[in-house]
């Protein structure tokens, strides 16, 4: 007796099933990417972190080495691959706004000497595009490609300049739930009366000022960067140990901010350079 022809939506429970399966190994590749690229390198804590028995992660590295996505140093680990560099170089040159900004940027740091950021608005976070070191100062955690809270970093601050008084409301709320849920050690963020004023006035003088309200002991001065249509795109900031970047300091320093951010402003076709 023949077997009876599978049924139309046997077919589609099939395809669907084989869809999940290899969206979840999609999903499951890509996070051994993330928590390789956090220093966890091993085969012990990516197993424990993915939650997956370690003969499944041993046939999602292996495929990752041989693509060349991952490189594994015997007896150490895994690391990222030359593939992730190249497919790095080739995102930040697909961002022309990174290319433009970058001669602007190179003057500012050569000018004031402390660390300088290019970042864009990615959600409630700041997506940092490009970072400068400077001489002065001691290195600073932020990495191109990492994302931060908009609300407690200069960059996310210059960025909410573009934004209604109501979602800054709503990225503050956001910011103090997150804490309180998870209890970060974070500094405490001003508050709301006090710092919806100070966004008031800044929005009215068209850069920003962070004072350890990100990272203990950093000080930072921060102008939006807009497009041809007037509207914010990407922010730069200024970056420095507060030793280094007493308030004095910040505030000759957020006139030139501004004013870089109004080059690379004009450089993507804005019109006008003024404060909002």
């Amino acid at each position: 007796m023949k077997s009876p022809l599978p049924r139309p939506n046997d077919a589609e429970s099939n395809d669907g099933a084989k869809g999940a399966s290899g969206a979840q190994t999609l999903v499951r590749g890509l996070t051994l990417l993330e928590l390789v690229a956090q220093g966890v390198g091993d085969v012990k804590g990516l197993s424990e972190r993915l939650g997956v028995p370690r003969s499944t992660l041993h046939r999602v590295l292996s495929n990752l080495v041989a693509e060349g996505y991952l490189h594994h140093v015997p007896y150490q680990g895994y690391t990222l691959g030359y593939k992730l560099i190249y497919l790095g170089t080739r995102a930040r040159e697909q961002r022309p706004l990174t290319q433009i900004a970058r001669p602007f940027l190179e003057a500012l740091v050569n000018d004031c000497g402390a660390t300088v950021h290019l970042g864009q608005m990615e959600g409630s976070q700041v997506l940092y595009l490009d970072k400068l070191s400077g001489d002065k100062g001691l290195e600073m955690r932020s990495r191109i490609g990492q994302r931060m809270p908009l609300i407690s970093t200069g960059v996310g601050k210059a960025l909410m300049l573009g934004l209604s008084e109501e979602r800054w409301r709503e990225l503050y709320d956001e910011a103090q739930a997150l804490k309180e849920r998870t209890g970060a050690e974070k500094p405490s963020l001003l508050p709301w009366p006090d710092y919806l004023d100070s966004m008031c006035a800044y929005r009215r003088q068209g850069w920003v000022m962070e004072c350890e309200e990100n990272e203990l002991g950093i000080h930072c001065v921060g102008a939006p960067v807009r497009d041809v249509n007037g509207e914010v795109v990407a922010a730069v900031s200024v970056a420095s140990v507060n030793f280094y970047m007493p308030r004095e300091r910040m505030l000759d320093l957020g006139p030139v901010v501004a004013e870089v951010a109004g080059k690379i402003s004009h450089a993507l076709g804005a019109a006008d350079q003024g404060t909002p």
